[in-house]
């Protein structure tokens, strides 16, 4: 099973891999530009979103907007950190998947938060499209917290299905 201190570590590591890829980006494609990777199906692209997750809250001008993101980010993250230092060892029979799941949610998370704190919206630089439709914008946070969350789905969907074995 793995550490405490591994575990936050995962979380670090989303932490940083988030906050260098953003860097990057902020320094080197302009604000909304758009470049083709792969035509039609994947750009990097510059994109600042004020709001949440496929722009809720995007629209209109206001402190209260930052404010409740940054509450509900906070809040979220302080339920996720504490559910990963008190996690047993043996809780999930899938065994390191669990924790992997929320520090996942809580690297990305913390990525997220650290944007909107320091400039009032979240850099999303990743566009994908799955035929004639664009998936809104997004970023290595955001696809380490969609990842940790179909992962701990799955792990919950398992435990409860050896449950009623």
């Amino acid at each position: 099973m793995i550490s405490r201190p591994a575990r936050f570590g995962i979380s670090l590591a989303v932490w940083f891999l988030d906050r260098l890829t953003k860097y990057w980006i902020e320094r080197n494609v302009g604000a909304w530009d758009v470049h083709a990777v792969i035509p039609g199906v994947f750009n990097i692209v510059h994109t600042q979103n004020r709001g949440a997750a496929f722009g809720f809250l995007n629209q209109g001008e206001g402190m209260w907007r930052t404010l409740v993101l940054v509450g509900v980010s906070l809040a979220v993250m302080a339920f996720v950190a504490v559910q990963l230092w008190r996690l047993p060892r043996n809780v999930w029979p899938e065994g390191n998947a669990a924790p992997i799941a929320l520090a996942l949610v809580l690297g990305g998370a913390a990525g997220n938060l650290f944007d909107r704190v320091l400039r009032g919206s979240v850099t999303d630089f990743l566009q994908v499209f799955i035929g004639p439709y664009e998936w809104p914008s997004f970023n290595v946070a955001d696809s380490a917290i969609s990842i940790g969350a179909g992962l701990l789905i799955v792990c919950m969907w398992r435990s409860r299905e050896q449950a009623t074995v």
